[in-house]
C-alpha cells in the first residue's frame, strides 16, 4: 500500500487559511483522494486541550519555552495517534499549520533559536516532513485589514503587535526560500479565485505524481 501524502497549510492570520483549507479538501476529494483534515495545535482530544491553553488568555505571559514545549507535546500526540497511522494506511492528511509554524511563531516571533526547535523536531518527528507545504502570503496591512473585518475576539497570538508578525512572516519566507521544492508560496493578497486557481494546479500536480 502506498503511503499517503502529507500536506500542510501555513501563513499568518488573515491570509485565508480557513476558506482555502476547505477548498483544498474539496479539490482533493473531487480527484478521488481519501483525505483527512486536521489542525495544529490540536487534532486529538489532548491536543485540543493544549490548544485551549496556548490560544486562551488564562496564561498570558506564558514562558516562551513553555509555549514551545506545549506545541511539541500536542504534535507528538497528533503524530502518534492520527497522522502517522493515517499516512501508513494510504490516507492523505491535510493539516492547518505544522512545524513550519513553530519555527515562524516561536522561532521568528518569540526569538527562540532555530537549533533548539530543530532538536525537538528531530525527537518528535524523526524523518517525517510534509510532502508539500503551501504558504499563503500577504503583506501585513492586507492581512490585518481582513482580520479587523471579522469582528471576532482575538486569541493570545492574534493580539501580538505588528513587529511580532513582521518577524513571523520573514521567517516563513526565509524557510520557503531555503526549501522551494517543498514550500510553495502563494500570493494571498490576490482575489480568492486567483489564489484557488494556484491551489488547484498544485494539487493536480501532487495527485498526478502518485498515479
Amino acid at each position: 500500500m502506498k503511503r499517503g501524502r502529507f500536506i500542510t497549510l501555513e501563513g499568518i492570520e488573515g491570509v485565508g487559511k480557513s476558506s482555502n483549507l476547505a477548498f483544498l479538501h474539496d479539490t482533493l476529494k473531487q480527484r478521488g483522494v481519501d483525505v483527512w483534515v486536521t489542525r495544529e495545535p490540536g487534532g486529538t482530544d489532548l491536543g485540543e486541550e493544549i490548544r485551549a491553553l496556548l490560544l486562551g488568555h488564562r496564561h498570558d505571559g506564558m514562558a516562551h519555552d513553555t509555549e514551545l514545549l506545549l506545541m511539541f507535546a500536542a504534535r507528538a500526540e497528533h503524530l502518534g495517534r492520527e497522522i502517522r497511522p493515517r499516512l501508513a494506511s494510504g490516507q492523505w492528511v491535510l493539516c492547518d499549520r505544522f512545524t513550519d509554524a513553530t519555527y515562524a511563531y516561536q522561532g521568528g516571533g518569540r526569538g527562540i533559536p532555530g537549533k533548539r526547535i530543530a532538536v525537538l523536531e528531530e525527537w518528535v518527528q524523526g524523518s517525517l516532513r510534509p510532502d508539500m507545504t503551501i504558504l499563503l502570503d500577504a503583506p501585513l496591512d492586507v492581512a490585518f485589514g481582513r482580520v479587523s473585518q471579522r469582528g471576532a475576539a482575538q486569541d493570545r497570538f492574534e493580539k501580538e503587535k505588528e513587529d511580532f508578525f513582521t518577524k513571523v512572516r520573514q521567517c516563513y519566507l526565509g524557510r520557503a526560500a531555503r526549501e522551494p521544492s517543498r514550500i510553495r508560496v502563494v500570493d494571498a493578497a490576490r482575489s480568492l479565485s486567483e489564489v484557488q486557481s494556484d491551489l488547484t494546479r498544485l494539487m493536480a500536480g501532487l495527485v498526478d505524481e502518485v498515479r
